[in-house]
């Protein structure tokens, strides 16, 4: 695996990490790679474009709380506005979101 550079704590702490619980998914036309997400975050939602389509179906995701980069700057992704990313780990052939192990409202921040 690829080592990433040693980052500083006021770096990491620049990384806005929030629970996102996901409302909707559908699989972007076009792309065997991708979802969109729609996502609430308590006060707001939010559209994030996943590349997980091979590893969950959209029914799996609904109603799922996940942990997402909230502060991510928006980007385009096959004509879709993403606003944020959602975390997973994979180790090259299996994926997994990160979810929380307890219930917690969404929006809160990890700390």
């Amino acid at each position: 695996m690829e080592e990433k550079a040693v980052i500083g704590i006021e770096d990491f702490l620049k990384v806005d990490l929030r629970i996102a619980k996901v409302i909707s998914a559908e699989k972007v036309e076009g792309s065997d790679k991708l979802l969109k997400l729609t996502v609430s975050l308590g006060n707001e939602e939010r559209t994030i474009v996943a590349g997980i389509a091979k590893y969950y179906s959209p029914e799996e995701l609904v109603g799922k709380k996940i942990v997402i980069v909230a502060n991510l700057k928006p980007r385009k992704i096959f004509g879709i506005e993403s606003q944020g990313m959602l975390l997973a780990a994979s180790d090259g052939e299996k994926l997994s979101v990160i979810v929380p192990d307890r219930d917690i409202p969404e929006g809160a921040k990890l700390s």
